[in-house]
């Protein structure tokens, strides 16, 4: 299922399937089909112009960081546990030291929380989730992160063999039912939060949403954007792929329902 799942979003992103519609055009043009040729250009234009110049993807992203806020520092926090995705495990083994993609605010959050909460226990949950499976976990990496800022390694539990979400919540409940830590702040993207907590609802384990990552400003509307079509390319990426995952975990029965902004 890994695998395939991987496969899918290879092909399902909007950019593939802009090249896949360009590549249909140009081979129905090769055969003489040419009304299938021009209806197969016209709907790749549609949907570079979608993906790269309008606020659609932020959109997207956005309704479901609006899910769970950003919540204000507890007065006690006796557990955290961070979803893995935020280590450039290839760039790490190739150049060594720490190197973090987008979603960094995961540990970084977490390294402040557990500073200002210095007896909370930091589960980490995540494995090497390539094709090849041959680099370092990122519950492995991120003991050195935390470590560097003197964040005891005996306070860190590392979960490193699960490579999607719904491995980490299968993986991590098994943790925490041998440790008996309950109540713990769930750490990931906000983008993210809402698949992340219908996986545990459903696993019957309580815990604290606790978004960061943060990809949008929450105030953004339905228009024409020129400015950035890069980042308007990579949101409407991130959007597409969790809500297929989103869409994906319900009619497979991993979880009932997101919870409504």
């Amino acid at each position: 299922m890994f695998f395939i799942s991987k496969l899918i979003w290879l092909l399902a992103q909007p950019l593939s399937i802009a090249f896949l519609l360009s590549a249909l055009a140009a081979l129905f043009g090769l055969f003489g089909l040419r009304k299938l040729s021009g209806m197969s250009a016209l709907l790749c234009a549609l949907t570079l112009f979608v993906t790269l110049y309008t606020t659609a993807g932020a959109l997207a992203l956005q309704s479901l960081e609006a899910r769970y806020p950003k919540p204000a520092d507890p007065a006690d926090l006796s557990c955290m546990i961070i979803l893995g995705g935020a280590f450039e495990s290839e760039v790490t083994a190739a150049r060594g030291g720490i190197e973090f993609n987008q979603a960094a605010d995961r540990f970084i959050e977490a390294g402040r929380l557990a500073l200002q909460f210095p007896q909370s226990r930091i589960l980490i949950s995540g494995g090497d989730g390539s094709f090849s499976g041959v680099y370092e976990g990122e519950a492995q990496a991120s003991e050195r992160f935390f470590t560097a800022f003197g964040i005891a390694a005996d306070r860190v539990v590392k979960e490193n063999t699960s490579r999607t979400t719904y491995e980490n919540t299968l993986n991590t409940a098994e943790i925490l039912k041998q440790r008996g830590f309950s109540d713990c702040a769930l750490i990931t993207s906000a983008f993210h939060m809402p698949r992340s907590v219908a996986l545990f609802q459903k696993a019957g384990i309580a815990v604290r949403p606790w978004p960061t990552d943060f990809r949008t400003s929450g105030i953004v509307s339905a228009k024409l954007d020129f400015t950035q079509p890069a980042l308007n390319a990579q949101l409407t990426a991130t959007a597409a792929r969790e809500w297929m995952a989103v869409l994906g975990y319900t009619l497979t029965g991993r979880i009932d329902s997101i919870k409504a902004p």
